[in-house]
């Protein structure tokens, strides 16, 4: 199965509008700090209230009409007081991070999702009962929260929503094909218009830049990102990198360097999932740290094998590698080959269930040799299955057998 996201938090006021600026309540200068800090981090302006609108008169925000909180500092918001926080943004802000030293203040306000309460020294036995009272999501200690928070805030500031579609593609045996099917999977699902990111997680595999004829590209290749520790943006990411055939690939230069740190692998793949679509990944045929990072992130894992004895024994110790990480992995077999195994023998050999078979294409090496991306031969058979694949797995939104 290949699954959809959830939905919003069923106990909150509604799902967080996506976009705009988060909201910051709080008068703790030194926590103040941290938040705005925090949100530079994320690529966040926020909207900051240090103090509260008073409750007399509906509407007002803070005393003097400047929405600056210079007004009176007693009382929460309830009643009146709560459509003056209406018009300073406590229901249309996408994040509301609540101070602890505010939290007094706020009781009463709309409920609504995305409220947190956050502070620096939250280790007293009354915390939660505040974070209840102001209706909060959860409560966050600083500094130990700050990578949290930091993911929390670039979500609703990137408009986070259902993750894109991460399949990756990987080979049973040394030329299998597996980056021709991952690179025609992921012209298809551009051409069918699903916004889509090819990335090239094998750095021995000649480049999926030069695959699709874009070596002389401008934009960024696997090196730039190899320092990337925290969190990457997903639109950022998308719009360096070279656009191909209506699809964004990340792929390798043309220098010495093989290996991303695991953590980079990891903050890259998940900006690019972050992105919606769908995502397709050519995998190395070794499981290292690294591509341990990316297989723990995959929906689906595509397993190319020939319909030949020798593949089939070689791609049982690839499947045994891959299935310890990943959670769902299918076979494809390519074929027929003459005197060899059928797709059904392929998958009960190896135990793995079948996506499907992808028929030799004639003609196809000598397309690809002048210039011709896999895949963009509509009427071929690798554009056929590639087509019912996409078919059949973004046919529901709550997911689909492959």
């Amino acid at each position: 199965m290949v699954d959809g996201g959830g939905g919003p938090n069923p106990g909150a006021g509604g799902p967080v509008a996506a976009g705009g600026r988060p909201l910051i309540i709080t008068e703790n200068p030194l926590l103040l700090d941290d938040l705005l800090r925090l949100c530079a981090a994320a690529g966040a302006e926020p909207h900051v209230h240090h103090a509260v609108p008073e409750q007399s008169g509906a509407g007002r925000d803070g005393g003097d009409g400047r929405g600056d909180g210079s007004g009176d500092r007693s009382g929460d918001w309830s009643g009146a007081g709560a459509a003056g926080v209406a018009g300073v943004g406590w229901e249309t802000a996408p994040l509301v991070l609540v101070g602890d030293d505010a939290a007094r203040r706020v009781r009463g306000a709309p409920r609504r999702a995305g409220v947190f309460l956050v502070g620096r020294d939250l280790d007293d036995p009354h915390v939660w009962k505040r974070a209840v009272e102001i209706g909060a999501e959860e409560v966050l200690t600083l500094p130990d929260a700050e990578s949290l928070l930091v993911d929390r805030i670039a979500d609703v500031v990137e408009g986070a929503g259902r993750p894109a579609l991460t399949v990756g593609v990987i080979g049973g045996s040394g030329g299998a094909g597996a980056s021709t099917l991952a690179c025609a999977l992921a012209l298809r699902a551009a051409r069918a218009g699903e916004r889509t990111i090819l990335i090239d997680g094998d750095p021995l595999g000649g480049g999926m830049d030069v695959l699709l004829g874009g070596e002389a590209a401008e934009g960024l290749r696997w090196p730039d990102f190899a320092a990337s520790r925290g969190r990457v943006g997903a639109g950022a990411l998308a719009e360096s990198l070279p656009e191909l055939h209506a699809l964004r690939v990340l792929s390798w230069d043309r220098g010495d360097r093989v290996v991303v740190p695991p953590a980079a692998m990891r903050s890259v793949v998940a900006a690019a999932r972050r992105r919606g679509g769908v995502v397709v990944v050519d995998l190395p045929r070794r499981v290292d740290e690294a591509v341990a990072e990316v297989l723990a992130q995959l929906d689906l894992v595509l397993m190319v094998v020939r319909g030949e004895l020798r593949a089939v024994a070689a791609a049982g110790r690839v499947a045994a590698g891959v299935r310890m990480v990943a959670r769902d992995v299918r076979v494809v077999v390519r074929g027929p080959a003459p005197g060899g195994l059928d797709a059904e023998a392929v998958a009960g050999l190896l135990g793995v269930p079948l996506a499907g078979e992808v028929p030799v294409e004639v003609g196809l090496p000598g397309r690809v040799a002048e210039g011709e991306p896999p895949g963009a031969h509509g009427r071929g058979a690798l554009a056929r299955f590639c087509d019912g694949f996409w078919q059949r797995a973004l046919g529901s939104a709550q997911g689909v057998s492959v």
